[in-house]
């Protein structure tokens, strides 16, 4: 039986979200858990008759804890279909996309590639940056998650509302990495597309170019 629920989630967004959760089903038990560490001191028993919601988490979920909840694993991914995987907002900047969005799926082994469920989409502004469109998409974000969040507390089986497949390649912390690796050779309005989508150390990773076996870090004029 549909008993408990494992919210994943970064601590700031665990108590108002499981207060809208509660709203549904005062019953429900909730486990609020920052990554796979916390996730793995979950009692078996509880995950069994459980279902996992991740929310803007960048935490990867084991294979072997997906299998053990009883009514699945769920994703509010922070990008559209077409940017499956890690950073999905600085390199739709990096792509200069006129369109963005967020994704509500399950969860499988492989990194963003669960069924769609649902999406929302929107233009991005044409001076828009890094902060304005994190803005955009955490908004839309929680809209999402407001869509949802009665049957993510009362159904045990989730209906998808709209189906779509995933595109794109799945980035990854080291496709972030390789392009903030800054060649010599490198055109003016290329390295201006990489500042803007990749230039504010953001991860702890900043856009690097090596000399003669030094690294020098790149920082925007408004950085400087």
């Amino acid at each position: 039986m549909f008993e408990g629920l494992v919210l994943l989630t970064e601590a700031a967004e665990q108590v108002a979200l499981s207060r809208i959760l509660r709203s549904h089903r005062p019953d429900l038990t909730i486990r609020p858990v920052s990554g796979t560490e916390e996730l793995r001191g979950i009692e078996t028993a509880f995950l069994r008759n459980a279902r996992l919601v991740a929310f803007a988490s960048t935490a990867i979920v084991p294979a072997d804890l997906l299998a053990s909840l009883g009514y699945g694993a769920y994703n509010f991914h922070p990008g559209p279909p077409n940017y499956p995987g890690w950073a999905p907002a600085h390199f739709a900047l990096y792509d200069r996309a006129s369109e963005f969005g967020v994704t509500f799926h399950a969860m499988i082994e492989q990194v963003d590639a669960g069924t769609i469920f649902d999406v929302a989409s929107f233009p991005i502004p044409e001076t828009c940056g890094l902060l304005g469109l994190g803005e955009l998409t955490y908004t839309h974000l929680l809209k999402l998650f407001g869509a949802w969040q009665a049957q993510l507390a009362t159904e045990p089986v989730l209906v998808p509302r709209r189906t779509m497949p995933w595109s794109g390649r799945t980035n990854t912390r080291r496709s972030y990495r390789d392009a903030c690796e800054i060649p010599l050779d490198i055109s003016r309005d290329e390295l201006w597309r990489r500042m803007r989508a990749f230039g504010g150390n953001h991860y702890g990773i900043s856009p690097t170019i090596s000399l003669h076996g030094v690294a020098f870090t790149a920082t925007s004029p408004e950085n400087a």
